[in-house]
């Protein structure tokens, strides 16, 4: 058993290691992105945008960039990399960001009080920096998107393999024979290798990912877990078969006969996410579920993607969303013909599986239905 739960529990490391691996890519010099790709389309600015933007409470990176620029992913080959900085990414509110022109080409900055010159300096890892201090919580620090749209997925769900459950500890009943989850509240879970004083998480299965290969054969891809509450195991009984837990903390859902106990992990992950284009996905996919509901997708909404770490997938990675084209009847020769396929969104990774990944939906010009395919976006304005 308790090779099981240490399985399990490798498992979830992994996808809290890669998460935080691939929110360590930053905005870096405008050389880093593209760059040398004969590829990439010039990069043009917005008609409308400032010359001058001072960073609000409530903004999103994702937002400043779509204010200079049509294609916001493209965002790091403007930014003023200040090499000086430890952390040269972050902006605040309060910041004065500056429009300038360096060697013919757009770069925004913040201003330190002596304009684009100054910007350009430091971009340029001018040794002659006057030094200054200054002290922000990473808290205040403005995200690319608002982490209250995502942090039930992104703390508190995990798609794990079906068989890493196998033998997993689960809830049989309560004290008070009532299942509501509230704190103090005894519970009791069946299944060895539960330590009395350790802290576990409650976890509550959906449906899971099936589909089927090339054969028509059907298989199960992940079964995702979310997190309902924590507990503390405080005794064992029936050598060790039943174990008393604590609940204490719930989210706002109901204890349920059946659902997993597995250990409960630290989620430190850093909340600063930075879009890029640059992928190496294989294949093109689709959005196979609409989180958190059955209907469609908007923008701010968080949906399954079916390509993962195995396929390539990275967080932060950038996708446009297409909506296939209508089957409509030519009144004229009375055939069928499939009208050709729209680009409805924009959808960014931020937390990656073996096989399927979570993405936030940034843009979205129609609702987005399940099935929908994802594309590498187009470099051209």
């Amino acid at each position: 058993m308790k090779k099981v739960l240490q399985g399990t529990a490798l498992g979830f490391k992994k996808h809290v290691l890669a998460v935080a691996l691939g929110l360590g890519l930053g905005l870096g010099s405008i050389s880093m992105v593209h760059a040398a790709s004969p590829n990439v389309a010039p990069l043009t600015l917005k008609t409308s945008a400032p010359h001058v933007y001072v960073v609000r409470k409530g903004d999103t990176l994702w937002d400043i960039a779509g204010k200079f620029l049509k294609k916001p992913w493209r965002w790091p080959e403007i930014w003023a990399h200040n090499r000086h900085v430890k952390n040269p990414h972050w902006i605040y509110p309060g910041d004065r960001l500056l429009l300038c022109s360096f060697h013919g080409k757009p770069l925004v900055g913040k201003d330190e009080g002596d304009g684009c010159e100054g910007i350009i300096r430091r971009h340029m890892g001018s040794i002659n920096l006057k030094p200054h201090v200054r002290v922000e919580s990473l808290n205040d620090a403005i995200p690319v998107v608002r982490l209250s749209d995502i942090d039930v997925w992104l703390y508190r769900a995990n798609i794990v393999a079906p068989e890493s459950l196998t033998n997993t500890p689960y809830i049989v009943g309560a004290a008070d024979n009532r299942l509501l989850g509230g704190s103090g509240q005894k519970i009791y879970a069946r299944g060895n290798g539960l330590a009395v004083g350790q802290n576990y998480g409650i976890y509550r299965q959906t449906q899971p990912y099936l589909f089927k290969d090339a054969q028509g054969k059907e298989y199960n891809a992940g079964i995702e877990l979310i997190q309902v509450a924590s507990a503390v195991s405080t005794a064992e009984n029936n050598n060790g078969e039943i174990t008393t837990l604590e609940v204490t903390k719930s989210f706002n859902q109901e204890i349920r006969r059946g659902d997993f106990v597995l250990p409960e992990y630290q989620n430190d992950l850093p909340s600063i996410f930075y879009p890029t284009s640059k992928n190496e996905v294989t294949g093109n996919g689709q959005i196979v579920r609409v989180l958190g509901s059955i209907g469609q997708a908007a923008k701010r909404s968080v949906v399954t993607i079916d390509r993962g770490l195995l396929d390539g997938a990275k967080t932060g990675q950038v996708f446009s969303v297409y909506q296939q084209g209508e089957v409509v009847k030519d009144t004229k020769t009375g055939q069928l013909v499939t009208l050709p396929q729209e680009e409805i969104g924009t959808i960014m990774i931020f937390k990656t599986f073996d096989h399927l990944s979570y993405a936030y939906v940034l843009e979205s010009t129609v609702p987005i239905k399940v099935g929908a395919s994802i594309q590498a976006p187009s470099m051209s304005d």
